[in-house]
């Protein structure tokens, strides 16, 4: 037995859920997009896909003319950066776009969500955007959000 010898990890922290991200795709060169109609769909589409074949949870979200922000969580065998370049190329051949006219910035912003109130600022900031926009005079009038799954830390 070597003495002094430090705890193991499992027995200093506790088991997570797998983790949440907090995930901003944008258009290249924040081009707008011209039929947030079709976009929204082609999310809601791939999103709810993810779920019922993948496990994917995609939470809340709000789609902006020229960017997207959304909760998602999967599980073991989740790849999140394939997962989200295939909800790019959804959207991309729902609206048309091509090789010659690529309409997302290459990659992508994520941030793991620690804890409930991180998720709950976020999504309070997130949700506000088209009223900061000017879109709106209220969030709840934006067409172009929801929630796909209830994640628990909502």
């Amino acid at each position: 037995m070597i003495k002094k010898r430090p705890p193991r990890l499992q027995q200093i922290f506790q088991s997570y859920d797998p983790p949440l991200f907090f995930v901003t795709i944008c258009t290249l060169h924040r081009r707008k997009i011209d039929r947030l109609d079709l976009a929204h769909e082609a999310f809601r589409k791939y999103a709810l896909r993810g779920t019922q074949e993948f496990n994917v949870g995609v939470g809340r979200y709000v789609i902006m003319p020229d960017h997207i922000h959304f909760f998602v969580r999967g599980d073991d065998q989740f790849d999140f950066c394939k997962w989200v370049n295939g909800l790019k190329r959804s959207i991309s051949v729902a609206l048309g776009a091509t090789s010659k006219r690529p309409m997302w910035q290459p990659g992508f912003f994520d941030h793991v969500l620690r804890n409930d109130e991180s998720y709950a600022q976020k999504w309070a900031y997130v949700r506000e955007n088209p009223v900061r926009a000017g879109l709106v005079d209220a969030a709840a009038e934006w067409r172009y959000q929801g929630n796909i799954v209830v994640i628990d830390r909502a």
